[in-house]
């Protein structure tokens, strides 16, 4: 039984978890079992007409926003970045790609596996790289099938409601823990937290530093 809990809260569409996704892995592979990652969706891209029109229109609109993304993804190097992203094939709202997620992890949770961070890595990839539309349903469940996972229980948690329900909790949770920003990854019970373009490194030594600490003891990160 993994011994560190990890809370991730992040947004499909954001750019921020997309380049920290490696970090995600690679801290999977480093720690195994002495960690559990639960992977939370927040409401960043809701609305994305809403939000680029608010926060864009005087700085360019979305080929402002398009750019920023782009020097963002140029800073990091380890992941690809389609030349027309947000300018074409644009999602109208990172809820419903959240809503599927949120079927595949109760799923996972009732097949004792562990397929969303696969799955999320894939629909970042679909949205980065290759402009697929990931708040068309279709495409969706597309990529979920790409990944080897069965997509009419997928249907049936998003159409009797389960998935949304669970995506309900998930914003709720959001609002609880007072989560404004993705990614954020918070540990030892809500006590530490790490938001945003977080190295690797540190995300490393909040974990051995929890690890290494006694029972009810309190970590020095």
């Amino acid at each position: 039984m993994a011994s560190i809990l990890i809370q991730h809260h992040s947004d499909i569409l954001c750019v921020w978890a997309y380049v920290s996704q490696v970090r995600l892995e690679e801290l999977e592979r480093e720690f195994d079992d002495e960690i559990a990652i639960e992977h939370h969706w927040l409401q960043v891209f809701g609305s994305v007409g809403d939000k680029l029109y608010t926060n864009w229109r005087d700085k360019g609109g979305t080929a402002g926003y398009s750019t920023h993304v782009k020097d963002i993804v140029a800073r990091f190097g380890h992941v690809p970045v389609h030349p027309e992203i947000w300018q074409a094939e644009t999602p109208s709202s990172s809820l419903p790609a959240h809503a599927v997620l949120c079927a595949v992890r109760l799923l996972d949770a009732d097949e004792d596996r562990c397929r969303v961070t696969q799955l999320a890595c894939a629909i970042r990839r679909a949205f980065f790289c290759d402009l697929v539309d990931v708040s068309c349903r279709r495409n969706l469940l597309g990529i979920v099938e790409a990944c080897g996972i069965p997509v009419p229980r997928i249907e049936t948690l998003l159409d009797n409601g389960a998935a949304w329900a669970a995506l309900s909790a998930d914003l709720d949770l959001a609002r609880e823990q007072n989560v404004r920003a993705s990614p954020t990854l918070i540990f030892n019970e809500g006590r530490q937290r790490l938001t945003g373009n977080v190295g690797y490194r540190v995300i490393e030594a909040n974990v051995r530093e929890l690890l290494q600490a006694p029972a009810g003891g309190q970590s020095w990160c």
